[in-house]
């Protein structure tokens, strides 16, 4: 069984206090968009929101779980424990909600490659120690559970060091996303009027 776990528990400071999953392309809000091109790639979705009360936000979404950090204030890393702890599959598409692109064919490929890694970590030259996707990549349930019972870093480039991990190049992926747009991701509000402005595309 695979999930997909949306981390959405952002404090959206570099994006003037609005939250990203809000932000919208083309009509569909990228919280939307994410969703559809899931549906497609797994059999579960885990939306993690920061708090009890931020979980409200989400309730109007159907068939989908929707969980709260249990670690408080430890960013990213605790998203993803949060996720992994409500996760049935024992293989898991992790992502930001703040890529509007995600490419169902890629999405499907890192499941294809993870064979015998407890990762497939998108990479920009080849190695852990270049730009890594973190976010946009694929794990074993076990592996992460096991890393996150015990683990002091917050570092996400840590996470995947500490375990096995296969870092992919991008280029491998251009075959079926030749400008690599799943990898698009849209921090400030000026990187949404640059989208809306056809910048990225």
């Amino acid at each position: 069984m695979k999930s997909g776990i949306i981390l959405a528990g952002g404090e959206a400071k570099r994006a003037g206090g609005m939250e990203k999953y809000h932000f919208s392309y083309n009509g569909e809000t990228f919280i939307d968009r994410l969703l559809f091109t899931l549906k497609e790639s797994v059999d579960e979705i885990i939306i993690v929101a920061r708090d009890e009360s931020h979980c409200q936000r989400f309730v109007d979404i159907q068939g989908v779980k929707i969980v709260s950090d249990i670690r408080k204030g430890t960013g990213p890393v605790g998203g993803l424990h949060a996720g992994i702890k409500a996760a049935s599959g024992d293989t898991l598409f992790a992502v930001a909600c703040d890529m509007p692109f995600v490419n169902k064919n890629v999405i499907d490929r890192l499941f294809e490659l993870i064979n015998d890694y407890e990762a497939v970590i998108p990479c920009w030259n080849n190695s852990e120690k270049d730009m890594i996707e973190p976010l946009h990549a694929v794990y074993k349930k076990e592996a992460l559970e096991k890393y996150l019972a015990s683990h002091k870093s917050l570092s996400l480039r840590e996470m995947v060091k500490s375990i096995r991990s296969y870092y992919l190049n991008v280029d491998m992926l251009r075959d079926i996303d030749p400008k690599l747009m799943t990898f698009v991701n849209i921090n400030h509000l000026e990187d949404l009027e640059r989208l809306k402005m056809g910048d990225f595309l």
